[in-house]
């Protein structure tokens, strides 16, 4: 179950949020990947090599889609392969998008955080500002739906009062896919 958004709005609260109810989370693959390379001294690095950095956020994803398949139930992801796809066809215009996320798929709905400028924040690994995460968001937007994807805003409201909407909405669903 994806959840993904504008940058800085919410979506690891909610995860957290998620995860302490007792739900499975999957990390952020851009955060992670951001630790690995600059402990290890590498170059994929979204303000070095962006091209490298999505890529490299793909493969993850597709690792995290692969290990989901072991639990039961739902599994929500911050960010994941849709985010990365997206993000390398806008930049490179490689045509990645559908050849890959039409056969890696995700269950059919997702939830989007939307900009929101009052909780909005930079740091060592979020350089972008509000103007390029709503940039990124609105591209999302356009992206999930031509997917197939069924997409659901998420409030401004507390992590506690976005986890209940989560799981209301999810209520009648059944967990058959990541």
């Amino acid at each position: 179950m994806p959840i993904s958004g504008c940058s800085g709005g919410g979506k690891s609260t909610l995860l957290a949020e998620l995860h302490a109810r007792g739900y499975p989370v999957v990390e952020e693959p851009g955060r992670r990947i951001i630790a690995d390379e600059i402990t290890s001294g590498g170059k994929a690095l979204p303000w070095v090599d962006a091209a490298a950095f999505l890529r490299r956020a793909i493969d993850v994803a597709l690792k995290d889609m692969a290990l989901a398949k072991t639990h039961s139930g739902w599994v929500f992801f911050d960010r994941g392969l849709v985010d990365a796809a997206t993000a390398l066809e806008a930049l490179t215009g490689e045509p990645v998008l559908r050849a890959i996320c039409s056969v890696h798929r995700y269950h059919k709905r997702v939830f989007m955080t939307p900009p929101w400028p009052e909780i909005y924040v930079t740091d060592s690994e979020r350089r972008h500002g509000f103007e390029a995460a709503t940039t990124e968001y609105h591209r999302l937007m356009q992206t999930f739906p031509m997917l197939g994807y069924d997409v659901a805003i998420l409030p401004k409201s507390s992590p506690s009062a976005r986890a209940d909407f989560v799981l209301a909405t999810l209520g009648g669903e059944v967990a058959s896919t990541a």
